[in-house]
């Protein structure tokens, strides 16, 4: 398919997990994709799997300096964005009770604070018709036991959604969110064991772990303009966890 022919993406996060299954699906849709993240040796990798339709920069969307880096070389090498993947994002685990400033700050710093900045430095550069993809979770619609301040995160980023659509109202830019639920990423099987996941995954009513390639399949859907009457929107791909 060739959905995405010509357009040029950003998608934070994009070394590994569900960002680089977005960013390989965009990649094969014939967009131009700047990966965004912290490693440079995940980057490195990533860029050698996805080719010359992709170029890696380094950063951390909690420092508004890398973003600003981000945009700039954007700007200069493609003269606009088309699609922006606000997927970053952190978590781990601290029941009530053991909740730290640290903890809090660390969550939120990087899935509110720096996805908000990320989205709005980006502006500039989008035009009628671009699309933004905020990441949520199936979190930030279900009570997670020892998991409140990363779903409360997710919660929030649905809610920037809802009111960015208003925000934006008249520009011709859409903003949705896509929310996964297990899926076998490197940061997932981190945070909560394979065995974990595992469990995790057979209690959906498809008994199974997602793919990232399975997320980043409907992250072109909402990168085209096959959802271009969608905005303010989220779309689950979560093996129906939370839908039933």
């Amino acid at each position: 398919m060739s959905r995405l022919q010509g357009k040029t993406a950003v998608v934070t996060g994009g070394g590994s997990g569900i960002g680089l299954g977005a960013a390989r699906r965009f990649v094969d849709e014939g967009a131009f994709v700047y990966i965004f993240g912290r490693r440079q040796e995940v980057l490195d990798a990533a860029v050698a799997q996805l080719g010359s339709s992709a170029k890696a920069v380094r950063g951390s969307v909690t420092n508004p300096s890398d973003l600003d880096r981000l945009y700039e070389a954007v700007e200069a090498e493609r003269g606009g964005l088309d699609i922006l993947f606000a997927n970053a994002g952190t978590g781990s685990f601290a029941r009530l009770g053991e909740i730290t400033p640290e903890h809090y700050d660390q969550i939120f710093d990087v899935n509110v604070k720096g996805l908000v900045f990320t989205v709005q430095k980006a502006l500039p550069l989008m035009t009628e018709g671009a699309s933004i993809i905020l990441t949520g979770s199936s979190t930030g619609v279900m009570g997670t036991p020892q998991f409140s301040v990363y779903s409360a995160t997710k919660a929030a980023v649905r809610n920037l959604a809802r009111s960015w659509a208003l925000d934006l109202r008249g520009t011709g830019i859409r903003v949705n969110v896509l929310s996964p639920g297990p899926t076998k990423t490197e940061l997932a099987l981190e945070v909560v064991g394979e065995e974990g996941m595992d469990a995790l995954g057979s209690t959906t009513p498809l008994g199974r772990m997602g793919d990232p390639a399975e997320t980043g399949a409907v992250a072109a859907f909402l990168a085209s303009s096959d959802s271009s009457f969608m905005t303010g929107g989220e779309v689950f791909v979560d093996g129906g966890l939370a839908q039933v």
